[in-house]
């Protein structure tokens, strides 16, 4: 093994259970993030994030003394980036949202200073096409006693590889492992080095490419999602006019053979699929019409969902004439961008909740069993027994599994993923 000591940079969903991955093997990690609270809780052998099975592996191996945590970065022998990739602000509605790779490159910088001859540096950040091409050159800008694979090919003293990660929140541990990997060097040698890396724990296959498709490889796999989620919710949206309920339409059309649609939601969130088709749209925006058009349907769900709790509010007070909207209590249940986790990148369900404390007068109350605390000053959190009996208008956003409902047919409820009648 080749590799002594490994370095994740960035220790939030991915990084971190990826370096406790690797330290599980008895492989030195040092991982390296910029938030002290983070790096303060990992070296205390706790965790940052909500992950099934994640605290265990990690108190383990910091236990066990394989895997601690720094604000700066160390020497290692391979190096793996696992950074946000954000987005420009756009100058106005409708504009195309533009990649921001300002922590590819920090990281990039960061790492450049303790690298050596024969070190491996893997991109697993979600990138634009030519993102893995772009951080070697930031390297090379940096290190110019070092060659790189864009300058001396298989002759680099440095390898440089893009390998995305492809694993679901709430799964993440298993997924790690069993999943195939796809190995984009910008050499063979760089991607014959990446695939021992990944040896070290991944069981599923490492299948190479280059670096620019293994890039669209992730961008690729979140887009169609994206697409197949905004026929669901397309369909959701025609059905409430029609006045067809359809979540049994879904189910009567999936018994078709070759027939297989998603469940609508209140929108798409996460740092992946919310995310990742703008990277295509933005590379290339003559061409992806289909991806665009599901972006634009799937970022509209959260205006429609909020216009039905409006239409709720007016039902609710033609049926009460002696209340007044700051007497109407909504409850929204769920905040996470998808069921069972504390996630809240990208949410519509948090974006929805914020923008109905925004515009009601009355008091807007949220139960969100993965947070323990929510810093708004206009959203309370409480308990689901408390929010089905304080509130007028129940607002379903995510199927966690502790939400159990009861009897609804007495009550006013908008549900945007099906629950009540599941």
């Amino acid at each position: 093994m080749s590799f002594e000591t490994i370095s994740v940079i960035g220790l939030g969903y991915i990084g971190l259970p990826t370096a406790a991955m690797f330290a599980s093997r008895k492989i030195k990690v040092i991982g390296v993030d910029v938030n002290p609270h983070a790096v303060d809780t990992i070296n205390k052998g706790e965790i940052h994030i909500v992950e099934p099975d994640l605290d265990m592996i990690v108190h383990a191996a910091v236990t066990e003394g394989y895997l601690s945590a720094t604000t700066s970065p160390q020497p290692a022998d391979a190096f793996l980036i696992a950074v946000p990739t954000p987005f420009l602000p756009t100058e106005k509605e409708g504009d195309i949202p533009q990649p921001d790779l300002k922590y590819i490159e920090a990281a990039s910088k960061a790492i450049a200073p303790v690298l050596k001859k024969g070190d491996l540096v893997i991109l697993e950040s979600t990138s634009p096409v030519g993102a893995t091409e772009q951080m070697a050159q930031w390297l090379a800008e940096a290190r110019t006693d070092l060659s790189f694979p864009q300058n001396a090919g298989e002759a680099s003293d440095v390898r440089i590889a893009h390998c995305p990660e492809r694993v679901l929140p709430g799964h993440v541990v298993r997924e790690l492992v069993e999943n195939d990997r796809v190995i984009g060097g910008m050499t063979a040698l760089c991607s014959s080095k990446a695939i021992e890396l990944y040896k070290t724990f991944v069981q599923g296959e490492c299948v190479v490419t280059n670096a620019r498709t293994a890039e669209m490889a992730k961008l690729t796999e979140n887009s169609c999602r994206d697409v197949q989620i905004a026929f669901a919710n397309e369909l959701s949206i025609i059905c409430d006019k029609l006045d067809i309920d359809v979540w049994e339409l879904i189910s009567l059309a999936n018994r078709h053979p070759r027939i297989n649609i998603l469940q609508p939601g209140p929108g798409v969130g996460g740092h992946c699929i919310a995310v990742d088709p703008w990277f295509i749209v933005s590379k290339t925006p003559d061409e992806a019409q289909l991806i665009h058009t599901a972006r634009k349907v799937n970022d509209a769900k959260p205006e429609w969902v909020i216009n039905k709790v409006k239409l709720a509010i007016s039902d609710f007070l033609q049926a009460n004439p002696d209340k007044t909207v700051k007497d109407v209590t909504v409850a929204c249940y769920g905040l996470a961008f998808k069921a069972n986790i504390d996630d809240l990148r990208e949410s519509p369900a948090l974006s929805i909740c914020i923008e109905l404390a925004k515009l009601h007068s009355g008091n807007i109350i949220a139960v969100e069993p993965n947070v323990e605390k929510f810093d708004s000053e206009t959203i309370r959190l409480v308990e689901f027994k408390d929010a089905l009996n304080m509130a007028n208008i129940h607002l379903i956003l995510v199927d966690h599994k502790e939400f159990q409902f009861p009897d609804m047919s007495s009550v006013m409820y908008i549900d945007t993923k099906g629950l009540v009648k599941k």
